[in-house]
């Protein structure tokens, strides 16, 4: 498709950087590039270090079951997808991951009309205190390009 199907603008830019509603021309280029950042590699480290590793079966081993939500693996949607998913509950290093994504405007102007869009990934099966370390969130796609 080469327009939008919902505002009907063209997803290609013409040479001056502008949108047109029609683009025509095979060799256009897109007006939002994404970048994706290959998340197999990195979870393969996780697991080849040892530390790590050990904290990514903390939500099956380590974790504390008293009824309060401490955790992710506390909460109803958790347990409701164990439920429907038992072979997936069985094996504790099975990835239960998180996806996040908020637009910023990478030049601190806000009347230009460009913007980034970041995507990011946290791993929830790690205890409370490492779920939410830059170390443990994961940058996996930027999306930019106007509006």
């Amino acid at each position: 498709m080469r327009n939008c199907p919902i505002c009907g603008v063209s997803r290609y830019k013409i040479n001056n950087g502008e949108c047109i509603r029609d683009a025509t021309a095979n060799n256009s280029r897109p007006a939002k590039v994404r970048w994706y950042l290959q998340i197999i590699p990195r979870f393969k480290r996780f697991f080849a270090n040892e530390h790590d590793a050990k904290h990514l079966t903390w939500h099956a081993d380590g974790r504390k079951s008293d009824g309060l939500l401490r955790h992710p693996a506390d909460s109803p949607p958790w347990k409701e997808f164990d439920c429907l998913y038992p072979d997936f509950r069985n094996e504790p290093r099975n990835l239960r991951l998180g996806l996040a994504s908020d637009g910023m405007n990478p030049f601190g102007n806000l009347s230009t009309n460009h913007n980034s869009w970041s995507v990011l990934l946290m791993i929830y099966n790690l205890p409370p205190w490492l779920c939410m370390k830059q170390k443990y969130i994961m940058l996996c796609m930027m999306i930019a390009g106007p509006r």
